[in-house]
Order: structure tokens, then sequence, then C-alpha cells
């Protein structure tokens, strides 16, 4: 494996799934694949869990972990070709970017999408000049489309939690004082299907995502309607794909927000976000702390993700 962006990446779920169920219960048994090898991990954006399980699993692994904040200990980069470089930006980000490669074995990389230019994030031009300029295999720690360690932890702990092979799977929009990125969204719908769930992703009309992340799901845009019978819901908000309003917020429906009366009309769902979630927007108090709420154990989960991942590269390096 020398990347990991998307769903494809992965390879076979069920084979993928075995390895996360050895890793999670043998988290320190190939630390000699990771001696002497270096992951370097690059944020243009905030993190926490992100940036906390993914050094973990390098470290569970046996390597040693490099952590670059690009905002912050670092030059200011410049992205784009042509620019005259007389304004607050020291580095540009082709000659920055060899630079990280030759100090590790692994890089990366987690940089959202800016809604400025929609041509530019989604042909993910920053990730995709890491791969072109590292010489190292590259991960995704979520890009501007993707966010693929998440969906993997999301797909573990589903499989964990699961009672039936094929559970009803919901993803709900809901309401956000911001526009976020459609990475978290995107990879879920992706994962989902692949594993072969039954999807339905609920939301107002406006904020569909790209038809083919969402091939293979059912879309509802009656909330109650699509809640009906679940087995999990899995709440998240996101700003408009269209080219229309891109990266706009169209709605702030408060009647969106999951609570105790949404989880009501499941099949006594087990509740899923990945944090941060925005309390009593997204979602209400008494169901983020019920007995069915997975946000603890799948957070968890996102060590056991990397820790798949960064095996897998490791083993091809």
């Amino acid at each position: 494996m020398k990347q990991f962006l998307t769903v494809q990446d992965g390879g076979n779920i069920k084979k993928l799934l075995e390895e996360a169920r050895y890793v999670k219960w043998n988290p320190f048994a190939d630390q000699a694949l990771g001696k002497n090898k270096t992951m370097l991990m690059v944020f243009f954006n905030s993190s926490l869990r992100t940036r906390l399980s993914t050094q973990k699993a390098a470290m569970n692994l046996g390597m040693n972990t490099i952590v670059l904040d690009i905002n912050q200990g670092a030059w200011k980069l410049e992205t784009e070709r042509g620019v005259v470089m007389d304004s607050d930006k020291s580095e540009h980000i082709l000659e920055a970017i060899p630079v990280m490669g030759s100090y590790c074995d692994i890089i990366g990389v987690r940089s959202f999408a800016k809604f400025e230019n929609r041509d530019e994030d989604l042909n993910e031009v920053i990730l995709k000049q890491f791969i072109q300029y590292s010489g190292k295999p590259v991960i995704s720690l979520e890009s501007a489309t993707r966010h693929p360690l998440q969906a993997l932890a999301d797909l573990i702990t589903i499989e964990e939690h699961k009672k039936s092979s094929k559970p009803k799977i919901v993803m709900s929009w809901a309401p956000h004082p911001k526009a976020l990125p459609q990475a978290v969204p995107n990879s879920f719908a992706e994962w989902m299907v692949a594993a072969g769930y039954d999807l339905t992703i609920t939301h107002p009309k406006g904020y569909e995502l790209d038809p083919k992340v969402t091939a293979g799901a059912k879309i509802e845009y009656d909330q109650d309607k699509a809640f009906e019978g679940a087995d999990f819901v899995y709440a998240k908000n996101w700003s408009c794909w269209n080219e229309e309003n891109y990266g706009k917020v169209i709605s702030k429906d408060m009647n969106w927000m999951v609570d105790k009366e949404k989880m009501a009309l499941t099949n006594n769902a087990f509740f899923m976000h990945c944090l941060p979630v925005r309390r009593n927007m997204i979602v209400s108090d008494e169901v983020i702390e019920s007995k069915t709420s997975l946000v603890i154990p799948e957070a968890a989960n996102r060590v056991v993700s990397a820790q798949t991942i960064i095996k897998k590269i490791l083993k091809s390096l």
C-alpha cells in the first residue's frame, strides 16, 4: 500500500476488518515493523482525535513520530505556482514537501476544504502534491473530500455492536452554525455501502452530496421516515456540495437535531458521531449521554483504524 485516501485503497474490507480485530487485541505485537522508522504528521488544520490516535498507533508499531503544525511553529507555505512571493508566506510547498519526505518513512496529511475554489477542493490539490513530491507513502488524515481513517473506525465500531448481518444505518444531516466540509459524510457513505450495509441518507433539500459518493444508498428527505427501524444513527453536518451553493449554509433548521423523540422512532438505535459535536444543536445531551451512545468507543477505535493502515504500509516498505 502506497497511499490511503479512499475506501478503494483499503483493499478487501473483510480482510481489513480481520486485521483490525487482530490489531485491537494485539496492539504491541508488531513493534519490530516500525523500529527505526518515522511517521510524520502534517496538520494544516486543527485536530484532537486524529492527531492523538495516529501518533499513538504509530508508537504502538514501534515508530518514531513527528508532528508538524503548519499554522504554528512552521513557515507559512505558498501552495500555488507562478506567485510572486512577496507576502507573509516565506516557503513554497514544492520545496517543503521533498524536505519533509527526506525526514520520514510515512507521511500523514490533514488539509480541509477551504471553500474558496470548488475545483481546487474537489481535486485535492494539496494532498496530491504530497503524493507527487514527497517520495513517501501518504495517509489522508482528512482531506477536502474524504476522511478514510474516521470511516474505517466507524465501520469497526458498527461491526462490534451490530445485531444483524445487514443493519439499517442512517446518516442524518444536522444543523451547525458554520460551513463544514463533506469529507466525513462522503467517506462514511462510501464505506457503509462498500460494507454491504443498508444505508439511508437524510437531509434537507439542497444538501445532496456527490451522486458518485452516495451511489448505493437511499436518499430520504423526511428525517422521521428515515429514522424508522434504524439500528444505527450517524449524525453529521455538512455544507452544500452543489456548484451554485458550494460551501454555504442554507439551513439551520433545529428540527433536524437528533433528540430522544427522533431516536424513539428507531429500533433502539445506537447513536454515532465523529466528534467534536455541538451539543443541543447536532444532538441533545440526553442522546449523546445515553447508554446507546457510541461516540467514545468510536473515538477509541481511531487508534485501531490508524494502526491497521500504518501496519499495512509498513509491510509494503
